[in-house]
C-alpha cells in the first residue's frame, strides 16, 4: 500500500470503530431491559460514555502511530489551527472519517435489524443520533446545545493537545484523551446525545431520518468552532512553540 494512503485508511478504520463501538453500545445495549431478579441489564449513560471513551483509547494506541488518531473532523481542524497538522492533508482526513463513520453506522444497522421487530423509530436520540429541542434527550434548547458542543469540544482539544505535547508523558496520551471523551459524554448525553464529532453525527443522522438531518448543521458548526477555540487557546496561551510543526508528515502527528 502506498504510504500516503495508510493514514487515510487508519482514519477510516478508527472512525468506523468509534461509531460501531460508541453508537453500537447506545443502540444495542443502553436499555436492554430487566433481568429475572429485577436488575437492569442495560448499560445506561455511564456504559455508553465508557464505550465512546474506550473506542478512542483502543483506536489511539492501535492506529495513532499511523495517522495521529484524529477520528474526528473537529480534531483535524484543531490540529491544523494548533500548527501540528499540514492543512493540505485535512480534506482527505475528513473525507476518510465521514466514510468510516457511515460504514460503521451501516454495519450497526445491519446488526440491529437482526432482532425481530427492530425499528429506528422517531424522536430524540433514535439510532444514537444527536439533536436539540424536540430531538434532545432532555429537551434542551438550540442555545444550550450550541454552548455545550462548543465548550466541550474546545476543552477536548485542550486535553488532546496537552496530552500529546512533547513535555507530556507520551504513553498516557491515549488514556487521557479517552477519559476526557468519557467525561464529555457523561455531561452532555442528556443535552445533545453528545457529538463533539461531526463524522459521528453525520453517520447516525443519515439513518435516523430527515428531522435529524435538518439539525445536523449544528453538529458540524459547533464542534468546529469549539475545536478552533480550544486549539487557539492551547497554541497561543497554554502550549509551547516546540509543539508547532509546519508541513510535517501526517503519520507523525
Amino acid at each position: 500500500m502506498e504510504f500516503k494512503v495508510k493514514p487515510l485508511v487508519a482514519e477510516l478504520v478508527g472512525t468506523f470503530w468509534l461509531v460501531l463501538g460508541g453508537c453500537g453500545a447506545a443502540v444495542l445495549a443502553s436499555d436492554f431491559g430487566v433481568g429475572g431478579n429485577g436488575t437492569s441489564l442495560g448499560i445506561g449513560f455511564v456504559g455508553v460514555s465508557l464505550a465512546f471513551g474506550l473506542t478512542v483509547v483502543t483506536g489511539a494506541y492501535a492506529l495513532g502511530h499511523i495517522s495521529g488518531g484524529h477520528f474526528n473532523p473537529a480534531v483535524t481542524l484543531g490540529m491544523v489551527v494548533a500548527g501540528r497538522f499540514d492543512p493540505k492533508h485535512a480534506a482527505g482526513y475528513v473525507g476518510a472519517q465521514v466514510i468510516g463513520g457511515i460504514i460503521g453506522a451501516a454495519v450497526l444497522l445491519g446488526i440491529a435489524n437482526g432482532q425481530a421487530g427492530f425499528e429506528i423509530g422517531e424522536g430524540a436520540g433514535v439510532f444514537a443520533s444527536n439533536g436539540y429541542g424536540d430531538f434532545s434527550p432532555g429537551g434542551y434548547s438550540l442555545a444550550a446545545a450550541l454552548i455545550a458542543e462548543i465548550v466541550l469540544t474546545a476543552v477536548f482539544l485542550v486535553v488532546i493537545l496537552g496530552a500529546t505535547s512533547k513535555k507530556a508523558a507520551p504513553a498516557m496520551g491515549g488514556l487521557a484523551i479517552g477519559l476526557a471523551l468519557t467525561l464529555i459524554h457523561l455531561i452532555s448525553i442528556p443535552v445533545t446525545n453528545t457529538s463533539v464529532n461531526p463524522a459521528r453525527s453525520t453517520s447516525q443522522a443519515l439513518f435516523a431520518g430527515s428531522d435529524q438531518l435538518g439539525q445536523l448543521w449544528l453538529f458540524w458548526v459547533a464542534p468546529l468552532i469549539g475545536a478552533a477555540i480550544g486549539a487557539g487557546l492551547h497554541r497561543y496561551v497554554l502550549g509551547d512553540t516546540e509543539d508547532v510543526v509546519i508541513g510535517h508528515d501526517p503519520s507523525a502527528v
